[in-house]
């Protein structure tokens, strides 16, 4: 049976390990063409390594797969420029990015460095940024000269982007900036025949192993938060069947698939007159008992009262 990816081509960056190895391995499954990215560092972004991504384009080539490694730095605008352009050279064309790579430099906020904050939104928010940038040029060219485009960019948020999680400041921040791009970028380039959404996933990696008690469930637990449960979503996503879906944020844990609902007003006051400082006492105090509790990091309203 033919792939719903079948001939695309297709980037995974940070695709050496975790959730972007499972993404790149079922999208070549499934008959796509893919470059693997991974610089190869460590979880904090330390190192380099060719190894992670030539390990997965081999077990991909030993399936019968089509794929190319990528050592490339993708937060870095010529490393991004590289990493599309290779995609076109070694396949002749550009269908998919999904962009997956990530760091984590936890901190509570009183504690973060410079540095710290510094380099998880290099690698996050510019390094979603500078690939989808080249990808859509090209495909903005491609458009221009006549050619129809289907296209695709799948990105990647978190629940602590979406909800909040206490000591990720900067990893938040980035994973929040992540998911206003996708919504704004899928505005911009339904022109191009380009569709944009994200995924929020929840999984166990090497990323997560130490964060929210996930270490500690249970084996049949962890089976369900197998980074290969992530997959499924984003190669669907990628393919034509998915041309109608843009510019939306699925959370996907398990085999738990959501449609993330966004940022809305509540309840509302209004008057004709300029407010006085003094005079909203009487007046936010209730708004706010009135309004929606922020949801928890399962994306789950608390219950009323």
């Amino acid at each position: 049976m033919t792939g719903v990816v079948e001939g695309r081509v297709v980037i995974v960056t940070g695709a050496g390990n975790g959730i972007g190895r499972a993404h790149a391995l079922l999208f070549a499954q499934e008959g796509a063409k893919v470059v693997v990215n991974d610089l190869g560092g460590a979880r904090d972004g330390e190192g380099t390594s060719a190894g992670p991504a030539q390990a997965v384009v081999d077990e991909i080539k030993a399936a019968g797969g089509e794929a190319v490694a990528n050592t490339d730095d993708i937060s870095s605008w010529d490393g991004a420029e590289r990493l599309v352009q290779q995609a076109i050279s070694e396949f002749g064309q550009l269908d998919v990015l999904v962009n997956n790579a990530g760091i984590l430099r936890d901190r509570m906020l009183v504690n973060m460095s410079e540095a710290e904050w510094d380099a998880v939104i290099k690698v996050h928010l510019k390094g979603t940024f500078a690939p989808m940038r080249h990808a859509v040029a090209y495909w903005r060219d491609q458009s221009k000269a006549g050619n129809q485009i289907d296209a695709r960019v799948i990105n990647t948020t978190s629940p602590s982007g979406l909800f909040g999680n206490a000591g990720q400041t900067n990893y938040g921040a980035a994973k929040a900036g992540i998911a206003s791009m996708t919504q704004i970028a899928a505005m911009e380039l339904g022109r191009y025949g380009v569709t944009v959404n994200a995924i929020a996933p929840t999984a166990l990696t090497r990323m997560t192993e130490d964060l929210m008690g996930l270490d500690s469930q249970s084996e049949e637990a962890k089976a369900s938060l197998a980074p290969e449960n992530i997959s499924p979503l984003v190669v669907w996503l990628a393919s034509p069947e998915a041309a109608g879906v843009t510019g939306r944020v699925f959370g996907v844990w398990g085999n738990k698939i959501s449609v993330a609902e966004g940022w809305a007003y509540g309840p509302t006051v209004d008057r004709t007159e300029r407010w006085l400082p003094g005079e909203l006492t009487e007046v936010l105090p209730q708004l706010v008992k009135e309004a929606a509790a922020n949801a928890d990091m399962m994306g789950t309203r608390p219950a009323a009262g």
